[in-house]
């Protein structure tokens, strides 16, 4: 009995080595740099240059932007004329935003 308990909790250590937890940004943080960087084209989730493409929900779910991943991606590397903000913020202050935006678009801004 004791082997199969020393087998299972190896196993289990073994296999909480190779996951990686999920990494979530940190929303409130997030509102701080949103407002310092995104804000003024991005005031209340709307787009001042291309008001198609907007931050709210439905947008987002139009364009394949509604997950954390994709709201990052658009975030480090821009495109058209949203600026990449990569080297400008750090990782962490990017997860930060893109969560913020992701629970602000379904709260609806």
């Amino acid at each position: 009995m004791r082997k199969i308990v020393a087998l299972v909790l190896t196993f289990g250590l073994v296999v909480m080595g190779w996951v990686s937890p999920a990494i979530a940004g940190n929303a409130e943080s997030g509102a701080k740099v949103f407002a310092a960087n995104c804000a003024a084209c991005h005031m209340g989730g709307g787009n001042v240059v291309n008001s198609a493409k907007t931050l709210k929900k439905a947008d987002l779910d139009q364009y394949q932007m509604a997950s954390v991943e994709a709201i990052k991606t658009q975030i480090t590397n821009g495109k058209a004329a949203m600026p990449a903000f990569k080297g400008r913020l750090t990782d962490t202050e990017i997860e930060d935003v893109a969560a913020y935006v992701a629970e602000q678009a379904e709260q609806g801004w």
